[in-house]
């Protein structure tokens, strides 16, 4: 059975009081700074009762988004880093729109390689919903990227995504700067999964390397955990809100365990503190022996 949509919005409500029975990891988060709860790799389709290797991934996505909302409070603004809609269909982003829009929060979005960007500007860029370049708050600079190539499950980022980072970069100099995009920019250990990583990454960095504001990036794809530093940067990858990748494996497999999402806090300081929640038991019905999809 599907969440409630009047739940998700009662619970945002709900969420701004204290709450002594959230998981350790949130009561242990500063009060301050920017608060962010990422979630990503959604994979909804235009029939709101299709399967993903064999889980509901609307009904996970609604529970995630319930789930998060209770557990750590009413964020600043939400990140939705990619692959959000699987076919990439009017009616699955439409159903998306509508989820975040109850939710009354700030949402940012950027594509995946399953989504279509072009599609996602003109359908989800209304209300408290955007598909926008940057946002500017707390003194943080958000910045998202289109790391997408059309017709590729892999990521770049190209010439124009490059000279729009560098222009934001050089306008907001003295703000803390967290980028985020869909591919991973390094590998994870995993060979099937690193075919995808992003493209002739070198550019990219040496271009962040000369602008210390920059403090992070934050990325979907992998749909598992991944945290590491790299020339200085805190660099975080997230579980999806359906299927998990088991990590470190040459060739695909499904990991089982929940559908998950990241929060973080954005500090005045330029600290990036951030944690991990998951559904309480994985779905029913996920096909482990799957080989790919």
């Amino acid at each position: 059975m599907l969440v409630s949509l009047k739940n998700i919005k009662m619970k945002r409500s709900m969420s701004s009081h204290p709450d002594n029975n959230k998981p350790e990891i949130f009561r242990q988060m500063p009060a301050d700074g920017v608060n962010v709860l990422q979630i990503t790799d959604c994979h909804l389709y235009a029939d709101p009762s299709r399967c993903l290797l064999g889980i509901n991934t609307l009904e996970t996505f609604d529970q995630i988004l319930e789930q998060a909302l209770r557990e750590a409070g009413r964020p600043d603004l939400i990140m939705a880093t990619g692959d959000l809609v699987h076919d990439a269909s009017d009616s699955g982003y439409k159903r998306l729109l509508g989820r975040f829009k109850l939710t009354e929060i700030p949402t940012y979005c950027l594509p995946g390689n399953h989504d279509q960007p072009g599609k996602m500007t003109q359908l989800l860029n209304q209300d408290n919903v955007h598909c926008i370049p940057s946002v500017q708050t707390k003194g943080w600079s958000l910045v998202f990227l289109d790391s997408t190539i059309p017709g590729s499950d892999g990521g770049r980022i190209d010439q124009r995504q490059m000279a729009l980072l560098k222009q934001l970069l050089e306008e907001h100099p003295d703000k803390n700067t967290l980028i985020s995009m869909h591919h991973h920019p390094l590998p994870v250990g995993s060979r099937w999964m690193d075919t995808m990583v992003l493209e002739q990454p070198q550019a990219f960095f040496d271009l962040l390397q000369k602008h210390p504001q920059v403090k992070g990036i934050l990325c979907g794809h992998i749909h598992q955990n991944f945290e590491a530093t790299y020339q200085g940067l805190k660099i975080l990858g997230s579980p999806s809100t359906c299927v998990q990748f088991t990590a470190g494996e040459d060739d695909f497999a499904i990991d089982p365990t929940p559908p998950g999402y990241r929060w973080l806090s954005l500090q005045a300081d330029g600290e990036i503190v951030s944690g991990l929640s998951s559904l309480p038991e994985i779905p029913s019905g996920l096909d482990l022996a799957s080989m790919g999809y």
